[in-house]
C-alpha cells in the first residue's frame, strides 16, 4: 500500500504509477533524504514526541539504509513512488513499528523541499570548487603571457593590440562573477523548510531551530506556505548556471576560431581533440563545440522551470516535481563542461609568434598613430582622417603601417618624425596603456595580485 493509500479502495493504475512516480530520478538525493530524516527524528526525540528508544532505532536503521545503498547491497525497486517512500518502507521492514513514527510532524511537501535544497546546496559547493580550479588555470595563463601580443577585436575585426594575459583576464572577470553568483544563492537559500508540513506547520511542538542547526542551516524558514511552494533557489541556480555556460560558450567559440587554420593562434592537445572518419588530416575541437552546444540544454532547463512555476497557485502542486530531472541534468552538464574545459585550456599550446604577427598585420596600431599626431598638436578629428588615408595606402600596397617610409608618413603630415616607429611598435602600443584595467604590464600585474588575493580569500 502507498503511504497515502488509506483513503483509497482501489489499487493505483500502473500507467498512473509510471506517470506519477519520481523514484527513477529523485533517488539521486537519497543521501540528503536520509540526512534530513535523521535530523527530523533526532529533533522529535529531543522534544519527547518520540521515545529515545524509537529515536535510536530509527537513526540506526536510517544509517544502515544509507550504508547499504552506498555499498550497493540495497538497490532501488520500481514498486515505490519516490525516494521518501522507498526509505520509509525499507526502514519499517528493518526495524518494525518504530519506523512508522519517522514521519510524525512532517509532510512529503516539506521533506522534498528540504531534500532539493540540501542537494542544491551540496552541488553549489562542488561547482564553486570547479569554477575556482578554472580561475586558477586562467591566472596561470595570464602570468605566463604578460608580453604575448595579439590583436584585440571588435565586430570580429582587428581593433587594437593587447596581450593574451589581458584577453584571458576578461574571462577571469566573467567566471569570477559566476562564482560570486553561486555564493549569493547559497546565502539566500540558507533557511530550513523542515517543519513547514504540508503548508500550515503542525500541532506538534517541533523545535525548528534545532532541526535547522543539525542540518547546517542558519535558521528555519519563516512562512510555511512559502517553504513548500518556493523553488526560487532552483531557478536562481539554473539562471547562474546558464550565465556560466554562456561564458564557457563564448570562450569555446573563440578557441574554435583560434584553433582554425585561418587563425592558428592555438593548438588543442590531442587528448582534447578528435579526428574525422573520412578526412585523415582533421583535428577537431569537439570539446569546445560540445560545451558551446550544451549551453542551450542548460538554458532549456531554466526556461522550463520558469514556465512550470509561473502559473502555480499556493502552496505545493505536483507540477513542481518537474524541477528535479531538468535541474539534475543541468547540474551534471555544467560540472562536466567545467572539468573538460579546464583540462582543455590547461593543456592548450598558444602560438605567440602567430598572435603577434596577426596584431602587426591588422592595423591594430592605427589608433596609436592618431594619438602620436594628437601629441604633436594635431586635432584628433584631423588625425583620424590622416591615419585613415595612411591605412588606405597600406591596403593598396599590402603592407603594414610600420612598413611605410618616413617620407610617406610626412607626405600626409609634416609632424611625423623618426620616433613614429618606436611609438607604434606592439610593445609600446600595449605598455603605454597602464591605467587600471588596461593591458600594460604594470596595470596587469596589479590586477593579477588582486586576483590572487581574491582566490585565496574565497576558499
Amino acid at each position: 500500500m502507498k503511504l497515502w493509500g488509506g483513503r483509497f479502495t482501489k489499487e493505483e493504475n500502473q500507467l498512473v504509477h509510471n506517470f506519477n512516480e519520481s523514484l527513477s530520478f529523485d533517488r539521486k538525493f537519497y543521501r540528503q533524504d536520509i540526512e534530513g530524516s535523521i535530523a527530523h527524528v533526532t529533533m522529535l526525540g529531543k522534544q519527547g514526541i518520540v521515545s529515545k528508544k524509537d529515536q535510536e532505532a530509527i537513526v540506526n536503521g536510517l544509517k544502515g539504509i544509507l550504508a547499504d545503498l552506498e555499498s550497493g547491497k540495497l538497490e532501488f525497486t520500481n514498486e515505490h513512488e519516490d525516494i521518501h517512500s522507498f526509505v520509509e518502507a525499507n526502514l519499517i521492514q528493518r526495524i518494525g513499528e518504530a519506523g512508522k513514527r519517522l514521519h510524525t510532524g512532517r509532510s512529503r511537501n516539506d521533506q522534498v523541499a528540504l531534500d532539493m535544497k540540501l542537494y542544491c546546496w551540496d552541488e553549489l559547493g562542488e561547482m564553486d570548487g570547479l569554477v575556482k580550479a578554472l580561475l586558477e588555470n586562467l591566472l596561470a595563463i595570464m602570468e605566463e603571457n604578460l608580453d604575448t601580443y595579439m590583436p584585440g577585436f571588435t565586430h570580429l575585426q582587428k581593433a587594437q593590440p593587447i596581450t593574451l594575459a589581458h584577453h584571458i583576464g576578461a574571462y577571469f572577470e566573467m567566471f569570477s562573477r559566476d562564482r560570486s553568483r553561486l555564493h549569493d544563492i547559497r546565502e539566500r537559500m540558507d533557511t530550513c523548510p523542515l517543519g513547514a508540513g504540508a503548508l500550515a506547520g503542525t500541532t506538534y511542538p517541533l523545535d525548528r531551530d534545532y532541526s535547522a542547526a543539525l542540518l547546517g542551516f542558519a535558521g528555519p524558514t519563516r512562512n510555511s506556505i512559502d517553504s513548500v511552494a518556493d523553488r526560487d533557489y532552483v531557478i536562481e541556480l539554473l539562471s547562474a548556471m546558464s550565465i556560466l555556460m554562456m561564458h564557457l560558450s563564448r570562450f569555446s567559440e573563440e578557441i574554435i576560431l583560434w584553433n582554425s587554420n585561418e587563425y592558428q593562434f592555438v593548438e588543442i592537445d590531442d587528448a582534447y581533440s578528435t579526428g574525422s572518419s573520412i578526412m585523415p588530416q582533421k583535428k577537431n575541437p569537439d570539446i569546445a563545440e560540445l560545451v558551446r552546444g550544451k549551453t542551450g540544454r542548460v538554458y532549456g532547463a531554466l526556461v522550463a522551470l520558469l514556465t512550470t512555476m509561473k502559473g502555480l497557485p499556493l502552496a505545493y502542486n505536483k507540477d513542481m516535481q518537474e524541477d528535479k530531472e531538468l535541474t539534475f541534468d543541468a547540474i551534471d552538464t555544467v560540472k562536466g563542461c567545467l572539468v573538460l574545459f579546464t583540462g582543455m585550456i590547461a593543456t592548450m599550446t598558444f602560438h605567440k609568434d602567430v598572435m603577434e604577427s596577426s596584431a602587426k598585420n591588422g592595423f591594430t596600431n592605427a589608433t596609436d598613430v592618431a594619438d602620436y599626431l594628437v601629441g604633436h598638436g594635431v586635432p584628433f578629428r584631423d588625425a583620424h582622417g590622416i591615419v585613415g588615408q595612411l591605412v588606405l595606402r597600406c591596403l593598396e600596397r599590402g603592407i603594414a603601417l610600420d612598413d611605410l617610409s618616413l617620407e610617406e608618413f610626412r607626405a600626409m603630415s609634416p609632424v611625423f618624425d623618426e620616433d613614429i616607429y618606436e611609438s607604434i611598435s606592439m610593445r609600446n602600443c600595449v605598455e603605454r596603456r597602464n591605467i587600471i584595467g588596461a593591458p600594460g604590464q604594470k596595470a596587469m600585474k596589479q590586477v593579477i595580485e588582486t586576483y590572487k588575493k581574491q582566490l585565496l580569500g574565497n576558499n
